[in-house]
C-alpha cells in the first residue's frame, strides 16, 4: 500500500523536526500520486464489474424463468410421484387431479385393476392443504365383513370378544388428513350406513361406543367395478354413491396410453436397475415391439412386474424381456395342439413349417428375446415339446 508507506515517511520526518530534503518530498509526492492512481483504478474496475452484473441480471432472470418453465414442463410430463406419461388420456386425469386437489370435496376414482388409482389419490393428498397430515390407505376388499366396522371406526374396550382395550380406527388415525378407501364397492351395506354418516355429519361411533366422535377428514374412494350397476342391483346405497361421487376421476387403462409405453418402460428399467446395481446401455428392439403390441390386461402393475423380473435376468448391457412372461391368453399363437384325425398329416406339416421358419429366423435358438418362441409368441417350454414331438433338429438351423 503506497499511501501507507508515504504517511509513515512523513511521521518519521516530523519526529526529526521536519528535517527533510527536497528529494524526500518529491519521493513522497510520487508515492502519493501512485496511491491515488491505484485507488482510482480500483474504483474504475469495481464500477465496470458492477455494470457488468447489472447487464447480466436480466439474462439470469431470463434463464431462471426458462428453468422454471422447463421444470413445469417436466412436471407436466411426469407430474406426481410415480404417475409417469405424456399421453392425452393421462393429461386429462392430471388436469382433473389438479383441480380437485386444493378442495375438500370427496373424490371417486374409477379404473381397472393396476391402473394406479392409489397413486392418483396420494397425488391429490400431496397437493392439498392436508398434505402435512396423515394419508391413510384402506383396502376394503382385504377386510373381513365382520371386522370392517372396527377397522374403520375403532372399538371400545369389551365391545366384543378379544377387545381388551380401546382401539382407534382408520378414520381417527386420518383425522385432519385424508383417508383413501380402495375397492369401496366391497363394503357391506351396514357399514355403508356408517360411512354415509361420516360424510354427512362428520362424526361416527366406535363399535361398542355410545358417544359420537367428531372427525375432520377428506374421503377419497376408488373402485374397479361399476358402482352405478351395483346401485341398480341394490348392493350399493345410492345416497352413499352420490356422496362419494362429488368429483369423479376415470383412470384410463394402459392400452389407451400407447404414447406412454416407452416412457414407462424406460422409467421402470432405470428404477429397478438402480435398485439392483445394474446399468443397461440399451433396450432390446424386440422388447420395445413386444411392449407396444401387448394389450397389458394387468395394466401398469403387470408392466412393472414384467420389467422387474426382466431386470433380474438380463445382462448388464442389454435389457430384454422374455415374451413367455407376458399373459399367455393374450399372446397364445394358433399352433395346432391336437389336430383332427381326418387331417392329421396336413396339420402336422403346417405346424412343422411354422416352427422351422421360426427356427430359421432365430438360427436354431428357442428362448430369449430373439428366439423362436418369442417370434411365435408361445412359451419356450411349449415350443420345445412340439419340436421334440415333431422330431425337428434345431442344430440344422444353427448352421444355416
Amino acid at each position: 500500500m503506497p499511501l501507507i508507506r508515504s504517511q509513515w515517511s512523513l511521521d518519521v520526518a516530523a519526529r526529526k523536526d521536519l528535517s527533510v530534503d527536497t528529494n524526500t518530498e518529491r519521493g513522497d509526492v510520487v508515492e502519493f500520486v501512485g496511491a491515488s492512481t491505484d485507488i482510482t483504478e480500483h474504483h474504475r474496475v469495481r464500477a465496470d464489474v458492477e455494470k457488468a452484473f447489472e447487464e447480466i441480471k436480466p439474462l439470469n432472470k431470463q434463464r431462471h424463468d426458462e428453468n422454471v418453465v422447463l421444470r413445469e414442463q417436466l412436471d407436466q410430463a411426469f407430474m406426481f410421484e410415480e404417475i409417469v406419461g405424456t399421453s392425452s388420456a393421462l393429461q386429462g386425469v392430471l388436469f382433473r387431479l389438479m383441480k380437485a386437489a386444493p378442495t375438500d370435496s370427496s373424490v371417486l376414482i374409477s379404473g381397472e385393476t393396476g391402473t394406479g388409482k392409489e397413486l392418483v389419490a396420494r397425488a391429490i393428498h400431496n397437493r392439498s392443504r392436508r398434505s402435512q397430515r396423515a394419508f391413510v390407505s384402506v383396502n376394503c376388499a382385504a377386510l373381513a365383513p365382520s371386522l370392517i366396522s372396527s377397522e374403520l371406526f375403532g372399538h371400545e374396550k369389551g365391545a366384543f370378544t378379544g377387545a381388551i382395550q380401546r382401539r382407534l380406527g382408520r378414520f381417527e388415525l386420518a383425522n385432519g388428513g385424508t383417508i383413501f378407501l380402495d375397492e369401496i364397492g366391497e363394503v357391506p351395506l351396514d357399514t355403508q350406513v356408517a360411512l354415509l354418516r361420516v360424510l354427512q355429519e362428520r362424526e361416527f361411533e366406535r363399535v361398542g361406543g355410545t358417544q359420537p366422535v367428531k372427525i375432520d377428514v377428506r374421503v377419497i374412494a376408488a373402485t374397479n367395478c361399476d358402482l352405478e350397476a351395483a346401485v341398480e342391483k341394490g348392493t350399493f346405497r345410492p345416497d352413499l354413491y352420490y356422496r362419494l361421487n362429488v368429483f369423479p376421476i376415470q383412470v384410463p387403462p394402459l392400452r389407451e396410453r400407447q404414447d406412454d409405453l416407452l416412457i414407462l418402460l424406460e422409467y421402470f428399467v432405470l428404477r429397478f436397475a438402480q435398485k439392483m446395481g445394474k446399468h443397461f446401455k440399451t433396450i432390446d428392439k424386440r422388447t420395445v415391439e413386444l411392449f407396444r403390441s401387448y394389450p397389458w390386461p394387468g395394466n401398469i402393475r403387470e408392466l412393472q412386474n414384467v420389467v422387474e423380473r426382466s431386470v433380474i435376468v438380463s445382462s448388464d448391457r442389454v435389457f430384454c424381456v422374455d415374451a413367455a412372461w407376458l399373459s399367455r391368453d393374450s399372446r397364445r399363437v394358433s399352433l395346432p395342439q391336437q389336430p383332427k384325425p381326418a387331417d392329421t398329416d396336413e396339420d402336422a406339416r403346417r405346424e412343422r413349417q411354422i416352427i422351422e421358419d421360426a427356427l430359421g429366423g432365430s438360427r436354431g435358438r428357442v428362448s430369449g428375446p430373439n428366439g423362436a418362441a418369442a417370434r411365435l409368441r408361445v412359451p419356450p417350454s411349449t415350443l420345445e415339446n412340439r419340436i421334440k414331438k415333431l422330431r425337428i433338429r434345431k442344430s440344422h438351423f444353427k448352421l444355416s
